[in-house]
């Protein structure tokens, strides 16, 4: 190519200037539409973004409201501080309760009786310590690596025996303290000591000093600084016992906190002010998105100009779809007091789009109605049978009623005793330990009091009572009940229902004693059935139908008691904040009308990008077909100048000859 430096230089006229002149004139028209596009197409982008966050800034309120836990928030109050109590909303109900602490949990604390001169240097005797709490046993070597009295303490704290231990300097010598981890009497430390090398395993002397059980002879083994307690309250005159000074679920819903004894009066109330608070976001979020759409598709009837997405098909959709569920009557409660939004004081402003909330006149209807409000909000299952239990709905699940049979009822699973024990029975060292392992995965080790039963109703009181304190069974969530067969003959049932139910006898150290030494173990049963005519799953109590099952696909339901046939039917509810989640989710989600709008609008703009890549790329191509041109006729320009000025220089050279010749 020419260089573009040297154009005009024939003619004067033909510059790269006229070039550029050219150019932009070619170029112009077409980049500028092509901004105007980008700009456009950014703008659009950027207003769907606004969109898609006011819309799904309304989702977290309705979901909320979808739960319907969350519509019947309760609080409780206690009279006394030292009583603090606490309140699950979804357990909890109203109530009023009076609680008398009489005693607090403590863990246990021991302390040797003898002073020791080193804690590093004097001997405590070698052998093993067998460490015993709860239902944990651990043994503990000591030999010439830790043979001193803070060897001793590291070898306890290293072996995660649920004890710690430490050295006291008394300022007279050294001491060990030893203390539970874990408070309640079910934690109690218990210490024996085999293999002493200064003595007998129980003669307290050598490492025998630190042993200890609440049997021991009065001035041996370790001292018994702080004995181990539970907590004891009553509520309403009834006593409950815990190993911690927490006491969770004793009355569905509430957690009491002891930090001292006393007395308190706690009330549970519903905290209507709560759910109206969740209600009032709701209205403030889809107000908050009502001004959004008006910003961006709003129409100036003075000025006669719309907005940006003024009259959008994404926008009027979302409003249209958003509209109908919030002013409908909720499929189902056409028979109710409640009914739709209206109804409990949420009404629509018809000039602005945006919703008002009465305050009050919601409370007042929660109040008086709240199981109609917690469906006119979030999906709910009305049963007509009182042991039938909605559990929750699936995706796919249809507003509708729908008939439950069941043809086998949950089971759970038990150990029966094949003969009843002979009383009065006398419990001592020989026979007061045995081992169930529950649901087949939980040991549960027992050790009853030494003493004499005078009846079966009095051992089976000492076997739950074990139970009930049992730390596996605590931490698994589980629990087994004792009780009385037709025979006399003890029955352990595990709480669980289900195929992993089960109960069996792993260890007696005599099994005739409690009539077990041919004991029957029988595995629980999962509940069977249909629900809408359809072959049900059951997995313990609950019975469930799986996706693509017709209208109720997803629908679980729990069946409790025994009874097997028909068990009537539930109605399924699906309340205006599940459907405004369902709503959004799809407004929002992939391939949702925001998401396919926006891949629209970014296809659009790589499309510009292309254009205007076109676009250079012919614009190069004309400079250099310019250049090109003007190149090729600046030299001939140039040539015919040059042949003027010769021309012109022969008729200049020729004019005087001409001159001289005429005269």
């Amino acid at each position: 190519m020419a260089n573009i430096s040297s154009l005009g230089i024939g003619s004067g006229v033909l510059t790269s200037e006229l070039v550029d002149q050219l150019v932009q004139a070619e170029r112009a028209p077409t980049e500028n539409r092509l901004a105007q596009k980008t700009e456009r197409t950014q703008a659009l982008i950027s207003a769907y973004g606004t969109l898609r966050s006011a819309v799904t800034e309304l989702r977290l309120p309705m979901r909320q409201l979808s739960a319907p836990d969350n519509l019947k928030a309760f609080s409780a109050t206690s009279s006394n501080e030292d009583v603090a109590v606490s309140v699950d909303s979804s357990k909890a109900n109203r109530g009023t309760y009076s609680v008398d602490v009489t005693s607090l949990a403590s863990a246990q604390a021991l302390a040797s009786r003898d002073v020791f001169a080193d804690r590093d240097k004097t001997s405590v005797g070698q052998g093993t310590m067998t460490l015993s709490v709860g239902d944990n046993t651990t043994n503990i070597v000591i030999d010439s690596s830790n043979d001193t009295l803070q060897g001793l303490a590291n070898a306890i704290n290293d072996s995660d025996a649920g004890v710690s231990a430490g050295v006291i300097d008394t300022g007279s010598g050294f001491q060990l303290v030893l203390s539970a981890d874990e408070t309640g009497t079910a934690n109690a430390v218990s210490i024996s000591v085999s293999g002493d090398s200064a003595g007998t395993d129980t003669d307290a002397q050598g490492l025998s000093r630190f042993a200890f059980n609440t049997s021991m002879d009065a001035g041996a083994g370790l001292n018994e600084t702080i004995a181990a307690s539970d907590a004891v309250m009553s509520i309403n005159g009834v006593e409950v016992t815990r190993s911690t000074n927490s006491f969770e679920n004793v009355i569905d819903g509430l957690t009491f906190d002891l930090t001292a004894t006393g007395t308190s009066t706690v009330k549970v109330e519903q905290d209507l002010g709560a759910v109206a608070d969740r209600v009032q976001g709701f209205v403030e979020k889809f107000n908050g998105l009502q001004e959004t759409i008006d910003a961006l598709a709003g129409f100036n009837a003075e000025s006669g100009s719309g907005s940006l997405l003024t009259g959008d098909s994404v926008i009027r959709g979302i409003q249209n779809q958003l509209r109908q569920v919030l002013t409908r009557v909720v499929p189902g409660l056409e028979d109710a007091s409640v009914r739709s939004l209206a109804d409990v004081g949420i009404t629509t402003n018809f000039e602005t789009g945006s919703l008002e909330f009465d305050r009050e006149e919601f409370m007042a209807q929660l109040k008086a109605n709240p199981d109609d409000v917690t469906a006119l909000f979030a999906e709910q299952g009305r049963a007509t049978d009182s042991q039938v239990e909605f559990v929750r709905s699936g995706v796919n699940t249809e507003p509708g009623t729908y008939d439950i049979n069941v043809t086998q009822a949950a089971t759970q699973g038990t150990l029966a005793g094949n003969a009843a024990a002979t009383f009065p029975v006398t419990i001592d060292g020989t026979n007061d330990e045995f081992s169930l392992l529950v649901n087949g995965d939980t040991s549960v080790n027992l050790q009853l009091t030494q003493q004499t039963y005078n009846s079966a109703q009095d051992l089976v009181d000492e076997i739950q009572a074990q139970l009930n304190s049992n730390n596996a069974l605590n931490v698994s969530d589980g629990s087994v009940q004792v009780s009385l067969g037709a025979g006399d003959e003890l029955v352990f049932s595990s709480s669980t229902y289900g195929s992993e139910s089960s109960v069996t006898l792993s260890s007696a150290e005599s099994a005739a004693t409690f009539g077990l030494y041919a004991a029957t173990s029988t595995d629980g049963l999962d509940v069977a059935g249909t629900i809408d005519g359809r072959t049900a799953e059951g997995e313990g109590q609950t019975l469930f139908l799986g996706e693509n099952s017709g209208a109720a696909s997803g629908l679980q339901v729990q069946i409790l008691g025994d009874q097997t046939g028909s068990r009537g039917s539930i109605q399924f509810i699906e309340g205006v904040g599940e459907r405004t989640v369902d709503l959004i989710t799809n407004f929002v989600g992939a391939d949702g009308a925001i998401d396919t709008r926006t891949e629209s609008l970014n296809r659009d703009l790589e499309r510009i990008q292309e254009n205007q890549i076109r676009l250079e790329e012919r614009i190069t191509a004309y400079r250099e077909r310019l250049v090109s041109q003007f190149t090729a006729a600046d030299s001939l320009i140039s040539q015919l100048n040059s042949t003027q000025d010769f021309v012109s220089q022969q008729l200049a050279a020729l004019a005087p000859q001409n001159n001289r010749n005429n005269n």
